[in-house]
């Protein structure tokens, strides 16, 4: 995924209301920008921290800004849950992705469950249908990759309804997209949402397939890197 137009480079003053931010410019303008982040976003939003935006003045818009990148000491970490399934939609179409290779056909956004929506469904005549949910991960603890960064229970929800998917016959998989570079491996965070830490080790235990991959960043586009390992039981 390539950004539209080139990132400016900014210093964050604070987040508030989960999806504004105040920034400085390095120019010394002082401008809001859109947050596409309902997490906490813990080590990412803290006041000082060089930040990348981009600028879309589309009459449509309320914000012009939106704040896409945290530069943190290990390097930059996206921030935007709006772009994992576009990066995931496009190497699952280049055949980066070795598990979801084979399919004819890729659509996104796709009705199921309980008024959810699949993230992407990939299909072919010959095999069962893929339902492939993303979900977006930025922090890290330690050496480790973590989701979620707060309480989800519409997270907990997709993956009961994936179970119903893998129980129908079909192809379920959770993929976790770790935008940042510096984790060597996966766990959910499991004093942050104890249920849905639960509830993806019976995913697990009910067919669901689990991925991780990380993203190589930079200031002019995001793209899937490598697999991360997984740790999903207590002891991780």
């Amino acid at each position: 995924m390539n950004f539209a137009t080139p990132l400016q480079r900014g210093t964050l003053v604070r987040r508030y209301k989960r999806f504004l931010s105040d920034v400085t410019l390095a120019d010394g303008e002082r401008i809001t920008a859109h947050v596409a982040n309902s997490g906490a976003m813990l080590g990412l939003c803290d006041p000082g921290l060089e930040i990348w935006l981009s600028y879309c003045p589309k009459p449509s818009r309320k914000l012009s800004w939106s704040w896409e990148l945290t530069r943190v000491e290990t390097g930059l970490v996206g921030i935007n849950t709006m772009h994992p399934n576009a990066i995931v939609a496009e190497a699952v179409a280049e055949g980066s992705i070795a598990p979801l290779t084979g399919y004819a056909e890729l659509k996104r956004e796709v009705p199921y469950g309980t008024n959810s929506r699949i993230d992407l469904l990939l299909t072919s005549p010959d095999r069962p249908k893929c339902y492939v949910e993303v979900k977006n991960v930025h922090l890290k603890r330690g050496e480790a990759a973590c989701f979620p960064d707060a309480v989800t229970a519409r997270g907990t929800k997709h993956l009961g309804e994936l179970i119903e998917v893998s129980r129908a016959g079909e192809r379920a998989v959770m993929l976790f997209l770790v935008q940042r570079e510096d984790c060597r491996y996966f766990a959910p965070a499991e004093d942050i949402d104890p249920v849905y830490a639960q509830a993806l080790r019976r995913a697990v235990a009910a067919g669901v397939e689990i991925y991780c991959y990380s993203c190589r960043l930079t200031l002019e586009s995001i793209r899937l890197d490598l697999p991360v390992p997984l740790r999903l039981s207590d002891a991780a």
